[in-house]
């Protein structure tokens, strides 16, 4: 927005990189997710519209080191989704289906052309869906450089600053902050909330319910080893993804739950760290090994949790606000792998131009939360 000419203010409670974006495990995920497969096939079916907009991101994050010019440690030499046993190659052709009906291409292959790829998988993995695309980066990299480039490009960045009351007014919303030197008030014609966990708390200062949910995750990483892992893993029955870092440690994740900390009134907090589960912790590292044994043998020098949010049916919600025109938001799921498209589509959308790939994850499909919350008196909004 900044190099389109738009005056950006980017307003960060902590320093930049301190959430989800600086805490994730860095996976490029193409392909659908377990998470989508797990409840069964009519959320699968749901989820597999957002296809098109991986496939955006593919493109995106093939060029985004260029565009950026920092060295960001993308690498995208494929994924393996794996399978071990005759039910999970049964859910594998099924989830190739569905993504090739939605445009995106996987290819299902044994075992042994899984090994010939990968050398390093257990010998009793039956098959994988492979995608060529698929990889990962570094978020300790990312978005320091897209922070450092929207400066650049003239954008305000304003750290150590909370947004502490959201005002509607004719033609745009007036914002009160919280700086360091003390309170401050801001006007502006277009706002977009997007901080992750914490989305819908500032949300709520617009009299707006946005249904997501903080989730705490653990991830771990293992001392460095020379190059044996080239492709992101995941596991269609089991959680978990692998993939080997820069620097040589292989990260492992997959979803596995942390627990979140908790208000003194009972409720999740996400502002204080997770705590690590122990048994989150083994049942990973069981699925890795299992998956792929070498690592078995090395030594785990760290276990780490993040607090990201999911929305009520899992998928994003990007984009504006039906009762609040010029108030955007952009938070839930996939955040990492479709960050630079949503970041990209949002732009246009309120420079004028809204792309329709971006419907799917609209926040309008929850109108009905906000129909009884007030924003329209007397007519239209």
């Amino acid at each position: 927005m900044a190099r389109a000419g738009a005056r950006v203010l980017l307003v960060e409670a902590a320093e930049i990189n301190a959430g989800a974006s600086g805490q994730n495990a860095g996976s490029l995920h193409f392909q659908l997710e377990r998470r989508f497969l797990e409840q069964g096939p009519a959320l699968a079916e749901q989820a597999a519209a957002i296809v098109a907009l991986n496939a955006l991101a593919v493109e995106d994050w093939r060029g985004l080191e260029a565009r950026l010019g920092a060295d960001l440690h993308v690498v995208m030499t494929g994924g393996l989704m794996v399978a071990e046993t005759p039910a999970e190659v049964a859910l594998l052709e099924a989830k190739a289906a569905l993504e090739a009906s939605h445009g995106l291409y996987t290819r299902l292959i044994d075992g042994d052309a899984a090994r010939a790829l990968c050398p390093a998988l257990a010998p009793h993995i039956l098959a994988a869906c492979h995608a060529p695309d698929e990889g990962h980066a570094d978020p300790r990299n990312v978005t320091v450089a897209l922070a450092a480039a929207a400066r650049a490009a003239g954008a305000t960045l304003a750290s150590h600053t909370s947004l502490v009351a959201i005002e509607r007014q004719p033609g745009g919303y007036r914002l009160s902050l919280e700086t360091p030197q003390g309170r401050r008030t801001v006007t502006t014609r277009q706002l977009l909330i997007a901080a992750g966990a914490w989305t819908a708390d500032l949300a709520r200062l617009a009299n707006l319910h946005i249904p997501l949910y903080p989730v705490a995750l653990q991830m771990n990483v293992t001392e460095r080893v020379p190059p044996c892992l080239g492709q992101l893993i995941q596991h269609v029955g089991r959680r978990l993804s692998m993939k080997q870092a820069h620097a040589g440690n292989i990260l492992i994740g997959g979803g596995w739950p942390a627990r979140l900390a908790l208000t003194p009134g009972g409720g999740f907090d996400p502002r204080r760290r997770a705590e690590i589960r122990p048994e989150s912790l083994i049942a990973n590292l069981r699925a890795a090994a299992d998956t792929v044994p070498m690592v078995a043998d090395l030594p785990l020098i760290r276990t780490w949790t993040g607090i990201t949010a999911i929305s009520a049916d899992q998928l994003p919600i990007v984009g504006e606000v039906p009762s609040m025109p010029g108030l955007y938001v952009a938070a839930g799921g996939s955040a990492f792998t479709l960050g630079p498209s949503f970041a990209r589509l949002l732009a246009g959308a309120m420079a004028g131009k809204p792309d329709p790939r971006l419907a799917i994850v609209a926040p309008e499909r929850f109108n009905h939360l906000n129909s009884f919350m007030g924003q329209a008196v007397g007519g239209k909004a």
